[in-house]
């Protein structure tokens, strides 16, 4: 396996690995938010707002992922 090969092969699994976490974050944040919005439907505004902060924060680790594959494979 050449040089070039084994950049590519950490940058596949840098972003692969990377974005795994989140996905499963994103999604498991998502269930139980419904979930809390079926039980109470009332407190909306206040599930809503920590719903998305979650998912930013959960994205912001798959950017940071995206990030490290590009610098592992372009330079």
């Amino acid at each position: 396996m050449t040089d070039a090969g084994l950049r590519q092969l950490a940058a596949a699994l840098a972003i692969g690995l990377g974005t795994l976490g989140p996905g499963l974050a994103i999604g498991l944040l998502a269930a139980k938010a419904m979930e809390a919005l079926g039980r109470n439907p009332e407190a909306q505004p206040a599930i809503q707002v920590n719903m998305i902060l979650g998912i930013v924060f959960a994205e912001a680790i798959a950017i940071y992922a995206l990030v490290v594959a590009l610098l592992i494979k372009f330079v």
